[in-house]
């Protein structure tokens, strides 16, 4: 693949992860900080077409730019802590213990670590470790959910990409 080939794609990934980031901003959440994390699943797509180093970049730049467009400036810290925390932990997995973990495990892996790197921050920030007692249940909870169902429609985006663009390293 050509590196203007690359390039146009990640740029492509990250659009539609900050179009992800958007609409979930409209979905009510039933707890605070329990969202879908549909941009993560542009993460995971970009994680197995190109690895780790595109998909960190990917994570840092809709980290930024996704609470930036949304008004949120502060929520730059959380998403970076959570997207990189994840990123990592779903690279570990995807390239290292492939064997043992569908996209739907990694994917609910990345969605529990996303949140205990956004607890961590909230509780480096608040100065209390009483957020983690407070919100972990839930958002594992949740984690579980969104992560596994974030998994298989990465499985199904990458089926679609596999047959019609071959665009798979």
């Amino acid at each position: 693949m050509t590196k203007t080939r690359k390039i146009t794609i990640l740029a492509i990934i990250i659009s539609q992860a900050l179009v992800l980031h958007y609409i979930e901003s409209f979905i009510p959440v039933l707890a605070p900080g329990a969202k879908l994390g549909l941009a993560n699943i542009m993460t995971m797509v970009t994680l197995v077409l190109f690895g780790f180093k595109e998909a960190l970049i990917v994570v840092v730049i809709r980290s930024v730019l996704g609470p930036l467009l949304g008004g949120s400036v502060t929520g730059i810290l959380y998403s970076l802590s959570g997207g990189i925390l994840s990123g990592f932990i779903m690279s570990v997995l995807y390239l290292k213990l492939d064997i043992y973990f569908s996209l739907m495990g990694i994917s609910t892996a990345g969605a529990v670590f996303h949140n205990i790197g956004q607890l961590l921050t909230a509780s480096w920030i608040f100065g209390t470790i009483g957020i983690l007692y407070t919100y972990l249940p839930v958002l594992m909870l949740a984690a579980v959910v969104t992560g596994y169902f974030n998994g298989l429609v990465t499985r199904y985006i990458l089926g679609y990409l596999e047959k019609k663009l071959e665009i798979r390293n």
